[in-house]
């Protein structure tokens, strides 16, 4: 793989507290392509506002916030939009629209960011259903699945369209057992192929079967980001 500079990088970045509530303390996070980094934070809301932060959601009182080496402040709505369409992500946040089908819902970021054809979409979207257990593309509302198969569907969603930059919050309460080698499958994929990882969890048993492919461990607290020394 060729050289690049980072995939992700935050340079003391400082989020607004009166906008974001998150500690108003200097962020320092530098992923380079291929990298996973495991950021364990008991507090989803916490974990969210982070993985906002990392997307360009959050003002900044100082410092910076880089993906693919562009600023999110330098950015206008159209280009920062189109960027994110390079962002997978799994969230805690209520993120499902009852008003669609599950497939949509599945689809609607990459319709929305992108101009992959449908009927592409619908191909690959499938193909990664099967990986994760899915007997297909789920058609009913996101309402009426189990929380097994919609974290099946989110995982789906996350990995569908190549995406440059993994933001990925715990899901190891819903996600079933019999899906795990599929996620770890699909993690190690996407950064055979160059893309950065984050990945949020809870307590280190979520990760535990991951832990040697690991770059970097860190934990989020209200003070600040801080990285763990790995025994």
């Amino acid at each position: 793989m060729a050289s690049r500079g980072p995939m992700l990088e935050l340079r003391a970045a400082r989020p607004s507290f009166e906008e974001s509530g998150m500690a108003p303390v200097p962020i320092d996070l530098r992923l380079m392509p291929g990298d996973c980094a495991v950021i364990e934070c008991r507090d989803p809301g916490r974990a969210t506002l982070f993985a906002d932060l990392c997307s360009g959601m959050v003002n900044l009182t100082a410092g910076s916030v880089r993906f693919m080496g562009l600023d999110w402040r330098e950015l206008g709505d159209r280009q920062a939009n189109a960027l994110r369409g390079r962002i997978g992500r799994i969230t805690q946040r209520a993120s499902w629209l009852d008003l669609f089908g599950t497939h949509l819902n599945i689809m609607l970021p990459q319709l929305h960011h992108t101009r992959r054809p449908a009927r592409e979409l619908v191909e690959a979207s499938i193909a990664l259903g099967h990986a994760f257990g899915l007997p297909g593309m789920p058609l009913s509302g996101p309402g009426r699945l189990s929380a097994a198969d919609l974290a099946r569907a989110a995982c789906v969603r996350a990995f569908l369209g190549r995406p440059d930059l993994l933001l990925l919050e715990d899901v190891s309460d819903t996600l079933p057992p019999d899906a795990a080698p599929a996620f770890f499958a699909a993690v190690t994929a996407a950064r055979d192929r160059g893309a950065s990882v984050l990945w949020f969890a809870r307590d280190a048993a979520a990760w535990r079967d991951y832990r040697r492919a690991v770059s970097a461990q860190m934990r989020l607290l209200d003070e600040g980001l801080f990285p763990i020394r790995r025994g």
